[in-house]
């Protein structure tokens, strides 16, 4: 399945539309929140949008497996697999900032082939399919053309490890705050990454992202124009990566030897 049916992007789509209507719906009414970790939160619903994310997604290939943040986070990766965050921006969720996102990847044969991500409270629903382009309500999207760091609005993100990992993120804030134009912390790495695919961010970087984080918006990214490596090496990007650096194209190695360095 290296080339999605336009059934299955439009039955997909149709899903992750409905997920996102209960998200709206519980968006006045108050959270039931749980720890699990520290300052990693869930709530009731991230549990019910999982749920019927992987009950309405079992009709449209019920041959697809699945990786979902609440309840099979630690499931491998086979041949046929769908990626699921179901509110990427927990945190923002809780504290009612609209930038929250469900994001669905679809991985096929070691590649994604699929990616969707609806933030319901913007009313924008981004997806790719691989050698597609990329869309946002159905309009072609494409990253931007800046090419000076100068110039560039950059976003970043903040792992759960931060008091492990604060001296290296404030190391890299550092550097950017005082080389580009800006740096934006939205709380959403699918929403960062649609963001760097529409051309509103010119680049993006952070580290402590799992898979459900990353899927669709790698392939957003990459199909409209842009390029995904892991923010350590600068080396192909790959879902288990540490860290990722995603740009525009000419941005990418000068903001990875700014950070580097």
């Amino acid at each position: 399945m290296t080339f999605v049916p336009a059934d299955i992007l439009d039955e997909t789509l149709a899903v992750v539309r409905e997920a996102g209507a209960i998200i709206l719906e519980q968006w006045d009414r108050p959270s039931s929140i749980t720890l699990k970790g520290r300052i990693d939160l869930v709530t009731e619903t991230d549990v019910a949008v999982e749920e019927f994310l992987k009950q309405k997604l079992r009709g449209v290939l019920p041959e697809a497996g699945f990786m979902a943040e609440e309840s099979a986070g630690d499931a491998p990766l086979g041949e046929l697999t769908w990626i699921i965050d179901p509110v990427d921006g927990t945190t923002n969720f809780a504290h009612r900032i609209p930038l929250v996102a469900t994001s669905v990847g679809l991985w096929h044969c070691g590649k994604m082939v699929m990616g969707v991500v609806n933030a319901p409270v913007l009313r924008e629903c981004f997806h790719a399919v691989r050698g597609g382009g990329a869309f946002v309500n159905g309009r072609s999207i494409r990253v931007s053309g800046t090419s000076v760091l100068e110039h560039a609005l950059v976003a970043t993100g903040f792992p759960y490890t931060i008091r492990e990992d604060v001296e290296e993120v404030l190391h890299w804030l550092s550097r950017s705050l005082v080389t580009t134009r800006g740096v934006r912390r939205g709380g959403s790495a699918a929403i960062d990454l649609a963001f760097v695919a529409a051309g509103r961010y010119d680049a993006y970087y952070e580290i402590g992202l799992r898979p459900w984080d990353t899927s669709a918006g790698w392939l957003l990214v990459e199909e409209a124009g842009g390029r995904m490596t892991q923010l350590d090496t600068n080396e192909s990007f790959n879902l288990f990566a540490r860290g990722v650096l995603a740009s525009n194209g000419p941005l990418h190695d000068p903001l990875y030897a700014l950070l580097k360095g």
